[in-house]
């Protein structure tokens, strides 16, 4: 099949790229504002692989790329809580303008499936520490709000128009290829990188706010999973455990050796409390069965990053 990621330079669209191309012909369209030219350069000799350097606001761009594509992998966004606090007018911009014109751009083009990448920030911080499907969203920063949009405006188009869509509410994704360097990196390759460097680990709050971290590989095996069954719907992508920061910082500085003491910064705004997925729906309508528990996806996390220092 021809499909289509969004994004495909990114933390998690390349990885998908990576693991789509093994079975199908992938274009990767994304304008390189955060993802990594790098994170693809493995695929660029494949001929089954085609990159387009352009923005998910080109609605013309879009439709000339998705014509004859099967189903779309839409990953692009611009990908932070803390950005959208600072910048939400971007954030809105990318995040549902860029939404839309997937959405138009497929049904225009007579794309069968879209796969929206959403996030579990939609869920905020309810009274229920699990995090079900059914409940009522709380979003409590512009990211939030701007994802759960995206899955309006995929339900509305299945309705409306019969594409069929599926969005995945992503739980604290980590992995190979995710930057630690961006001011905005997320807490894992952050922790990584200072332990590797003998800093300690920097945490916003007391660390006793819980998440729940799921490897990327999982994710990867969500979308393809969501692209070959047929469902729609929303899904939570995730472990199903969760871990305070704390532990967490101290599971990575015991995995490597290190005993530092982290220093304690004050909480970021739109963040949420607790975070942990009921993943029972995505087990029942897609056989999305995680096979990477948190130490078995830091031990491959961290030997990518001493391998990236290595080189």
């Amino acid at each position: 099949m021809k499909v289509i990621v969004t994004g495909g330079c990114g933390f998690i669209g390349s990885n998908l790229a990576e693991e789509l191309i093994k079975e199908h012909y992938v274009v990767v369209i994304d304008d390189l504002s955060t993802g990594k030219i790098e994170n693809i350069q493995n695929l660029q000799n494949n001929e089954n692989f085609e990159f387009v350097k352009g923005s998910i606001t080109d609605l013309n761009l879009l439709k000339q790329i998705f014509e004859g594509a099967d189903c779309i992998f839409h990953q692009a966004a611009i990908p932070s809580v803390q950005r959208s606090v600072e910048n939400p007018i971007a954030t809105n911009e990318a995040n549902i303008k860029g939404t839309l014109n997937v959405l138009i751009a497929a049904r225009d083009c007579g794309v069968k499936k879209v796969v929206y990448a959403s996030s579990s920030s939609v869920y905020g911080d309810t009274p229920e520490l699990l995090k079900r499907e059914d409940m009522k969203p709380n979003p409590l920063s512009p990211y939030a709000v701007s994802k759960l949009t995206g899955e309006y405006y995929c339900k509305v188009f299945s309705e409306i128009y019969g594409i069929k869509t599926v969005c995945l509410r992503y739980f604290n994704v980590y992995g190979p290829k995710q930057d630690p360097t961006s001011e905005y990196a997320a807490v894992i390759p952050r922790f990584i990188n200072r332990v590797l460097n003998n800093q300690p680990p920097v945490i916003y709050g007391d660390g006793d706010q819980t998440r729940d971290f799921t490897f990327v590989g999982d994710v990867i095996k969500a979308n393809i999973l969501a692209m070959e069954k047929n469902v729609e719907g929303v899904f939570n992508i995730a472990c199903g455990r969760k871990i305070s920061i704390n532990e967490l910082a101290n599971k990575i500085m015991e995995i490597m050796g290190v005993k530092l003491n982290p220093v304690y910064d004050n909480p970021r705004p739109g963040d949420v409390r607790h975070s942990l997925a009921d993943i029972s729906l995505a087990r029942q309508k897609l056989g999305y069965v995680p096979e990477y528990n948190l130490e078995k996806g830091l031990e491959v996390t961290m030997r990518w990053f001493l391998t990236l220092r290595r080189n």
